[in-house]
């Protein structure tokens, strides 16, 4: 990890090919049930994902830097009581920003493509925004094109090339989405399950990729 990377406190992204369709799942989006971390008891749902479907081994120190200072940005998204899918965040000042942090995202590949992951991007955002951030970033390995596809769809510009940025040697985008300054009224969709509106921001998109930052 470079310096820049420690900085910012980041993960590695990995790239994750899509599934084939012998794989995938056929479900009903009203079955997914999205919860916000909730404890100790999730900790271990997060860690088992990240590391079956991401390359980086992280030790759990890493996640409860994320889990118990941010808890509030991290969720889970579950199907008949099995986790299938996580992201982890985190906010705080960066020079002179107050900026939120996208580490670790996951689905794993039979519920890909399906717009589980733009979900719980969308609601991490949606509390970064509500929490004051001014712009949140990650970083993406630049030959992860789902990825990439996910966050452009989402308003996420390419803000710079980060040249051998990973272990493996592969160059990163650090991607970026900034906040209008009146940002209280550009709120994002939630799920239409949970019953809450908000003016459109982001648009709610599927993406068959999962990545940490």
């Amino acid at each position: 990890m470079n310096s820049e990377a420690a900085e910012e406190g980041t993960m590695i992204t990995s790239t994750s090919a899509s599934a084939s369709e012998s794989e995938k799942v056929d479900f009903s989006s009203s079955e997914i049930e999205y919860v916000s971390y909730g404890g100790e008891h999730h900790l271990p749902l997060i860690m088992r994902l990240v590391d079956e479907e991401l390359s980086e081994p992280y030790s759990i120190f890493t996640y409860r830097y994320f889990v118990y200072l941010w808890p509030q940005l991290s969720f889970l998204a579950f199907h008949r009581g099995t986790c299938i899918g996580t992201v982890v965040c985190k906010m705080g000042e960066h020079r002179n920003t107050f900026r939120g942090y996208i580490a670790m995202l996951v689905v794993i590949k039979p519920y890909r493509g399906r717009g589980i992951a733009t979900e719980l991007v969308t609601r991490s955002i949606q509390v970064m925004m509500e929490s004051g951030c001014q712009e949140v970033t990650l970083e993406a390995e630049v030959t992860n094109k789902g990825a990439l596809a996910l966050y452009g769809r989402l308003g996420f510009i390419r803000a710079k090339r980060l040249f051998r940025y990973y272990l493996n040697g592969v160059d990163a985008f650090r991607l970026k989405l900034l906040f209008p300054p009146l940002q209280n009224s550009f709120l994002l969709p939630m799920n239409k399950n949970d019953g809450h509106y908000h003016q459109d921001y982001l648009q709610q998109e599927g993406c068959s990729e999962s990545h940490h930052g």
